[in-house]
């Protein structure tokens, strides 16, 4: 019965008064490898750091219960008997000679802070059992370790570590474990970096204490003994600033938070971004950005968001892995996989790159200048920028980003509906990390995985945005070495990474990228100016490339020279070198291709015609006006009317088609002339008291020789097919423009004319 009331007070009190730990902790970002990359003060500004289980360092653990309570697992949150000999050796001592407090009361001090009077201590007494009620002895000797003062605003086990020694609190040697046992007695007095000589005697005091003890070995205790402490308070780590600002952030109010990225990694990518940038700050280039994807996991292995974060004069502190900036080049071998999976193109499919008009849209390549017919991977490898306007023609600018889409492109999720075929050439705006997330779908058989961030993050939601035979094809390519794209001196360099890679520039010169991947990694670079400043030299070629080669020699030195295999779902087939297309019986020049069965394109090449002429190649003639006699099969080139049109400017010579019968009576239909200019639909605004003119101009076919000019159904001019003819419009208002060819095909097209 006098046992039970006790318990039953301690019951009611326990309801009235329930225990409540609200510790605030620093917020803290560890590397895969568990150390401390950066941390953040808690919400009362203390540096807190929550200490796990398996970071306890056994040494620690013996040496704070042998000086602190020994008997901490067998009491139930006070010791009766240390509390009876302190009384007594206070009374008859008439002042405090020794204490009684366990290490749970002493927890329960710590988070009910009060002046130490005999009622306190009562409460202290009270808060303790209650301590031993709700928690584990574990759990409470870690809210020990966690609260323990070591001076200033520093708190803890964890934080003393990392702030004093760097490192966690597992790694600490017997001398520095017994330093920070001393330390919580006079934190006040006893400051690391201001009073070394003192910590040391009272260390190397206790030291002896636990050789007495016969609590560690003693030539341990003798090395810690002669070691000396040269510890100061240092900065808390300050690694990946902008990655660990992100984490802090998304994750907010959880007091460890951990991530996957790799620390030696991380290191090296930020010191190789440093010391390059300083070379290309005297081209006016200040800023830089890097993303290192593992691809087997989709961990970020490697973020740093530009390459000296304490940079305030050049925005140092943007995060330009998440900044929005125009892609340049590379998004085109998205469109390329794209338009091989939906059977348009394959690797040797022939392409035009000649001027081109899209309502008033005429890009340009980079150079300015055009290349006639082109294979489609020589077209990727050297980033035409025509070829690719006109394959996003053909795929769809709708259904292109759609694919963008599906990989999580934000600007293409909210402004999606107001691009056109600009965005192939850097008409949009995208991120480093969308960039290099999509990237790294090419290196895992096209299929695109969200990045991974943290540790717990080990399930992969995978979805085939490309064929693994697309995906293939296009490794392929951006593997290759002779193409314009290899930075100046590259192939002199002492070791050349083996990765497939593609570079951008934007318009203006204000970004410059470059994005490559192995079997192991896929890393981002991005290197220009945050404030939007453009620059002549920048180009992804040789302000961004020797970075990523860089990067690459630097975490995957020795990587295995084992490179993607083909899928099954691929094959080889002999093309006409002409064409691209399979071989027809008067293909002389064959080369192999590869392509999907069931998806690439079958039709045969027909790059020949065969045309019926005369004896003397005068004229041509068709199946209604061909004579019985007189006349011999003969096979032309069958080129495209824009091809003929750039071989007329550029004075290539061609075999032309002879004219056709002019005795003929039949009226043609295929083939018509393609008016090019003016724009049809457009509306021209012009100078009147210039008397400004338009130029009228199309592509016609090969055997066309003349073309007749009408504006509003009245005759301008004959001409040549490829000549180019002006007029003066005399009003405002909407024009019929005609053409006719010397075989009757006709094409209309109308423009509006507005005078200023």
């Amino acid at each position: 019965m006098v046992l039970l009331v006790p318990i039953v007070g301690f019951i009611i009190l326990n309801k009235l008064y329930p225990l409540t730990i609200n510790t605030p902790y620093s917020t803290v970002i560890t590397a895969s490898d568990g150390s401390v990359i950066n941390a953040f003060l808690s919400s009362d500004d203390k540096w807190r750091m929550k200490l796990e289980e398996d970071e306890v360092n056994p040494v620690l653990k013996k040496a704070v219960l042998l000086k602190e309570d020994r008997y901490f697992y067998y009491h139930p949150g006070v010791n009766p008997v240390a509390i009876v000999r302190a009384a007594y050796n206070n009374i008859t001592q008439n002042k405090t000679t020794s204490g009684a407090s366990t290490i749970t009361m002493q927890v329960a001090r710590l988070l009910y802070p009060k002046q130490r009077t005999y009622l306190n201590k009562l409460t202290e007494i009270f808060r303790a059992m209650q301590l031993e009620w709700n928690y584990s002895k574990n759990e409470i000797l870690n809210l020990y370790l966690n609260l323990i003062p070591f001076g200033g605003n520093i708190e803890g086990v964890k934080a003393a570590s990392v702030l004093y020694f760097q490192q966690s609190p597992k790694q600490l040697s017997l001398a520095q474990v017994v330093t920070l046992t001393v330390i919580p007695n006079k934190p006040s007095s006893l400051k690391i970096g201001e009073q070394n000589a003192r910590i040391v005697e009272f260390r190397n005091k206790w030291l002896q204490y636990y050789k007495q003890e016969r609590a560690f070995p003693e030539t341990a205790i003798q090395d810690a003994l002669n070691e000396p402490l040269e510890a100061t308070r240092l900065e808390a780590p300050k690694v990946a600033p902008h990655f660990a600002y992100r984490m802090f952030r998304k994750y907010k109010n959880q007091p460890i938070i951990k991530t996957t990225l790799n620390r030696q990694v991380q290191e090296k990518v930020e010191q190789l971004a440093y010391n390059y940038m300083q070379r290309l700050r005297y081209q006016n280039i200040h800023n830089a950005a890097v993303l290192v994807i593992n691809n087997d996991t989709k961990a970020v292995e490697a973020y740093m968001g530009s390459a000296d974060f304490t940079d305030a004069a050049h925005g140092g502190q943007v995060d330009g892995v998440q900044a929005i900036r125009s892609p340049g080049s590379t998004l085109k071998p998205f469109l390329y996989a794209t338009a091989i999976d939906k059977g348009l193109i394959t690797p040797k499919t022939i392409i035009s790159d000649v001027p081109i008009d899209y309502a008033g849209y005429r890009p340009q390549n980079y150079f300015g200048n055009y290349n006639g017919n082109v294979t489609i991977e020589h077209a990727l490898a050297t980033s035409l920028n025509v070829p690719a306007v006109k394959l996003l023609d053909q795929v769809g600018v709708h259904s292109f980003i759609k694919k963008l889409q599906q990989a999580e492109f934000s600007q293409m999720k909210a402004k999606g509906d107001q691009l056109g075929l600009s965005l192939i050439l850097g008409g949009c705006g995208v991120k480093l990390e969308e960039l290099t997330a999509l990237y790294a779908a090419f290196a895992n058989n096209g299929k695109y995985s969200p990045l991974n961030w943290l540790q717990q993050d080990t399930a992969i939601v995978e979805q085939q945005v490309f064929s693994p035979a697309s995906a293939y094809m296009v490794n392929q390519t951006l593997t290759q070495l002779l193409r314009p794209d290899l930075p100046h001196n590259a192939q002199n360099s002492a070791h050349l990474p083996k990765i497939a890679w593609k570079t951008g520039t934007s318009y203006g010169r204000k970004d410059a990228w470059s994005i490559g991947y192995n079997k192991k990694y896929t890393v981002g670079v991005w290197v220009g100016n945050f404030a939007g400043e453009g620059v002549p030299e920048i180009n992804g070629t040789d302000s961004a490339t020797p970075l990523l080669f860089d990067i690459f020699n630097a975490i995957d030195y020795n990587s295995p020279n084992n490179w993607f295999a083909p899928p099954k779902t691929i094959a080889n087939r002999a093309v006409c070198t002409e064409s691209g297309q399979p071989g027809n019986s008067f293909c002389k020049d064959v080369v192999m291709d590869t392509f999907i069965p069931g998806i690439s394109p079958v039709a045969k090449c027909s790059h020949l015609k065969k045309v019926a002429v005369s004896v003397d190649e005068k004229y041509a003639y068709c199946t209604t006006c061909q004579p019985q006699t007189g006349t011999a099969q003969k096979w032309y080139p069958n080129y495209k009317p824009e091809i003929l049109t750039f071989f007329d400017s550029e004075n290539i010579p061609y075999q032309r088609i002879p004219a056709h019968n002019p005795n003929c009576s039949r009226i043609f239909q295929d083939f018509a002339p393609v008016i090019t200019s003016p724009t049809a639909e457009m509306e021209y605004i012009l100078e009147q008291e210039d008397r400004q003119k338009l130029m009228l101009h199309c592509n016609a076919h090969n055997e066309v020789k003349k073309v007749y000019w009408y504006i509003n159904d009245k005759f301008v001019k004959a001409a040549a097919a490829n000549e180019k003819v002006f007029f003066e419009p005399t009003r405002a208002g909407k024009y019929k423009i005609s053409c006719t060819d010397d075989q009757g095909r006709n094409t209309n097209s109308y423009v509006s004319v507005q005078f200023m």
